[in-house]
C-alpha cells in the first residue's frame, strides 16, 4: 500500500512539473513579447506573464494534478495569499536585480524556479492538503445517486 502511495505522490509530481513547464512557456513567451519586442518595463512584462502562467497553471494543475473537489473559491484564495507574498518579493529583487544590470531573461528563470519549487510544496500541503483526488469520489458518488434514481 504504501509503494502505491509513493508512486502516486511521484506521478503527481511529475504531472504538476510537466504542467508548470507548459505555463512557464506561456510565461517566458508572454513575457519575451512584452520585455523584448514591446520594450516595457521588467516589472510590467514579468506581472502580466505571471498573471497569465498563474491562470493557466491554477486551473490545469487543480483538475489533472491533484484532482481536488475542494472548493474553488477557497483553492484560489490560498493561492492568491501564496502570490500575495511571493510577487512582490520576486518583483522587486529582479527589479533590483535588473538595474544592477542582470539580464532580465536570467531573472525570469531563476525566479520561475523558485516559484515551481515553492508552488508545488504550498500546493500540495496547504491548498490540497486534504483534498487530493476527492473529483474522483464526489464523481463515483454522484453516479451512484444518479443509479438509484
Amino acid at each position: 500500500m504504501e509503494q502505491k502511495k509513493n508512486f502516486k505522490e511521484t506521478f503527481r509530481a511529475v504531472k504538476f512539473t510537466i504542467i508548470s513547464i507548459s505555463a512557464g512557456i506561456i510565461q517566458i513567451g508572454t513575457f519575451a513579447l512584452m520585455y523584448d519586442l514591446f520594450k516595457w518595463d521588467y516589472w510590467v512584462s514579468y506581472l502580466t506573464s505571471l498573471l497569465l502562467s498563474v491562470i493557466w497553471n491554477f486551473t490545469i494543475n487543480r483538475k489533472i494534478t491533484f484532482k481536488s473537489a475542494n472548493n474553488v473559491k477557497v483553492a484560489m484564495l490560498l493561492v492568491l495569499a501564496f502570490y500575495a507574498v511571493f510577487t512582490p518579493v520576486s518583483t522587486v529583487l529582479g527589479h533590483i536585480a535588473e538595474g544592477n544590470g542582470v539580464d532580465g531573461f536570467l531573472v525570469e528563470i531563476i525566479t520561475m524556479i523558485c516559484n515551481f519549487v515553492l508552488e508545488y510544496v504550498y500546493n500540495r500541503f496547504v491548498v490540497y492538503r486534504n483534498s487530493c483526488d476527492t473529483a474522483e469520489k464526489v464523481k463515483k458518488e454522484e453516479n451512484k445517486e444518479e443509479n438509484v434514481a
